[in-house]
């Protein structure tokens, strides 16, 4: 495998790059969609109830017929890539985002709406920060199945490693099938990992002594 590795380690470079890249970039753009609705739904409990049934439903949902389902729709390559590994990553993070913000002590609200803090500044100053760290192990959570599910996406010829994955598992018994797989689903593997490090590391900056667990 080694020999396989280092003869096309270029490629294996720049795939990692592009798979990582797809998977940060929808994480953002699903951790911005996923806040914005929790902030819009949290203080109704039967609105946050549906989207948290929403959320638990649209994880059921299996990638191949999501993908499958999108192709008439956005064709084949990255924007259909980009809109399945956002789907299933803001649903994580918009159930989080919804029990954090709800979890926030009504009595601090009350208190900053006592010392003049208007609904927008009280939401960043206070409310946000204080459920930040429930957001944040949503947004763990997502980045590490965005990994499969951009893998996955090489169904549609999404970039990223999944190329690996599909090429070795099309060619079993074939030369270097076996090993096409292997690096593929290692390579995932291991961007999961430092791409986890990365966002415990960010969540130690990003939160307060405080209330840090």
């Amino acid at each position: 495998m080694w020999d396989y590795i280092t003869e096309r380690h270029s490629q294996l470079l720049y795939q990692s790059y592009q798979h990582l890249s797809l998977v940060i970039q929808c994480v953002v753009l699903a951790t911005v969609i996923a806040v914005a609705l929790a902030v819009v739904v949290h203080r109704n409990p039967r609105i946050a109830a549906l989207a948290g049934g929403i959320s638990a439903v649209g994880l059921t949902i299996p990638s191949f017929a999501l993908l499958g389902l999108l192709i008439p729709l956005a064709g084949i390559g990255t924007a259909t890539s980009v809109i399945a590994v956002t789907f299933y990553a803001s649903l994580p993070i918009l159930r989080n985002a919804v029990v954090g913000l709800a979890g926030v002590d009504a009595t601090l609200i009350e208190s900053a709406r006592g010392m003049g803090m208007g609904a927008t500044r009280t939401l960043l100053r206070i409310e946000l920060p204080l459920a930040w760290p429930v957001i944040l192990a949503g947004v763990r959570v997502s980045a590490q199945m965005s990994m499969g599910i951009a893998a996955i996406a090489a169904y549609v010829l999404g970039p990223g490693l999944g190329s690996f994955i599909f090429t070795g598992l099309t060619q079993i018994g074939g030369a270097n099938a076996l090993n096409s797989a292997l690096v593929g689903t290692l390579g995932v593997v291991l961007l999961a990992l430092i791409l986890d490090a990365v966002l415990l590391f960010v969540g130690r900056l990003t939160t307060s002594r405080g209330i840090r667990v």
